[in-house]
């Protein structure tokens, strides 16, 4: 019992230290031989049970394991961030949503949803937060680049995979989704993940940018019209297929 004690301290400190999520695989490495993946599970779900009333709490992300500050202690260290962070415009939220909620998608079919050309410089700049990749080429005409969101975006974003982002028939109310990760981008205390706000503002932006959308949404030009609520279930793809659709 001491053993796995101390075990599980080893554990909880390199996961504190450390600048990044940690997957199972860098864990284990922590240990040798000497303990089973099982084991690492165990103690992970330990911890966050140890960690439920703290202000600091234990999540599971695309890329592994971290631990984040919780959505209450938000104001508090809002205030250890003197520069106001840039705020990314409303062109450019539109499109990252609809690359949330669409992917994969091309430039395009982006376009078709928006009513209005996407610019160069929306797309570089979701590119240059490494929240977009390109993920293959659309079997057609000019064989455009289909897009799809990241797993620095899952994150970014506090989720596991694109199953957890909100559904559009919730409801809920977009805030600014980009923004919620800059404002806390360079506070070490809190890599930035918090489920409830910032990927509610991913479900607005969708809302707001595919208002209207029928059951044409997945092949007709809708412009700017808003998302039904029927028809809100995004079409999630697994992030570590890179396979051209047929």
């Amino acid at each position: 019992m001491m053993i796995e004690n101390h075990y599980k301290t080893v554990l909880e400190t390199a996961l504190l230290c450390a600048p990044e999520p940690l997957s199972l695989n860098e864990l284990g490495r922590l240990y040798g031989d000497e303990v089973s993946t099982e084991n690492i599970i165990t103690w992970l779900n330990e911890l966050q049970h140890d960690w439920a009333s703290a202000g600091m709490e234990l999540v599971h992300l695309a890329t592994g394991w971290r631990f984040q500050s919780r959505l209450s202690m938000r104001e508090y260290l809002d205030r250890l961030t003197v520069d106001k962070p840039p705020k990314y415009s409303r062109a450019v939220l539109e499109t990252l949503a609809i690359i949330a909620y669409r992917q994969p998608v091309t430039r395009g079919e982006i376009e078709e949803i928006r009513g209005v050309t996407v610019s160069t410089q929306i797309i570089r700049q979701l590119e240059d937060r490494n929240w977009i990749e390109i993920i293959g080429h659309k079997d057609t005409i000019g064989r455009p680049a289909l897009f799809a969101t990241s797993k620095q975006f899952l994150d970014d974003m506090g989720l596991a995979s694109l199953q957890a982002l909100p559904t559009l028939e919730e409801g809920m109310v977009v805030v600014d989704l980009a923004q919620q990760v800059i404002n806390f981008e360079n506070t070490l205390l809190e890599p930035l993940n918090d489920l409830s706000v910032a990927t509610a503002s991913l479900a607005t932006a969708a809302e707001s940018s595919l208002s209207g959308v029928t059951s044409q949404l997945t092949d007709s030009s809708v412009g700017d019209l808003d998302l039904v609520q029927d028809n809100a279930s995004p079409p999630f793809i697994e992030k570590n297929s890179a396979n051209e659709p047929k």
